[in-house]
């Protein structure tokens, strides 16, 4: 799997020739990226609907297996501001992201990796409520923080054996 490309789909890495710019700017859209899907899981577990909402374009979409498909920065803060979420937030939640397998493009990525949500529950115990596979893909726009990049859509499968979360890790290359 390759991390890198250059704009235009050309092998990034490049040689001697490359400014300092270029050799750069791949690793600072990686940080970026990267930052800019850590903060999803502290801003969900804070109930901060609006901020997470922010993370994707105005038209992105989070697509939630066994829950309907959110369209817009409205409807993905309805899923903060939503009673399940509400309850969850109330007993105790923390959404865990892993590490992420990236591929970037020039002005769109894709992001692949794993997350847990960790629920509070009867005598102090906690339980992992749900295991998934994540396909985060994003492009660079003129918006302000994380270097311009949003999240256009993000799939997300639960790990129970099914072809749907394999399917979100496969190597498109």
């Amino acid at each position: 799997m390759h991390i890198f490309r250059a704009a235009g789909g050309a092998r990034g890495g490049g040689g001697m020739n490359n400014s300092l710019e270029q050799r750069l700017q791949p690793l600072e859209d990686a940080e970026n990226i990267r930052n800019l899907i850590a903060h999803y899981g502290p801003l969900a577990d804070a109930g901060e609907a609006d901020a997470v909402a922010q993370l994707w374009t105005v038209d992105g979409v989070y697509s939630v297996g066994r829950f309907a498909e959110a369209c817009g920065q409205e409807a993905i803060a309805a899923l903060i501001t939503g009673g399940v979420h509400q309850q969850y937030m109330a007993a105790g939640v923390a959404h865990i992201l892993g590490p992420l397998a990236l591929r970037i493009d020039g002005d769109s990525a894709e992001a692949r990796g794993h997350s847990l949500v960790v629920l509070h529950g009867a005598g102090g115990a906690y339980s992992i409520i749900r295991a998934s596979a994540n396909l985060w893909q994003l492009a660079r726009s003129d918006a302000a923080g994380f270097g311009g990049w949003r999240v256009t859509r993000r799939d997300n499968h639960l790990l129970d054996g099914g072809a749907a979360a394999r399917a979100l890790f496969a190597d498109r290359d």
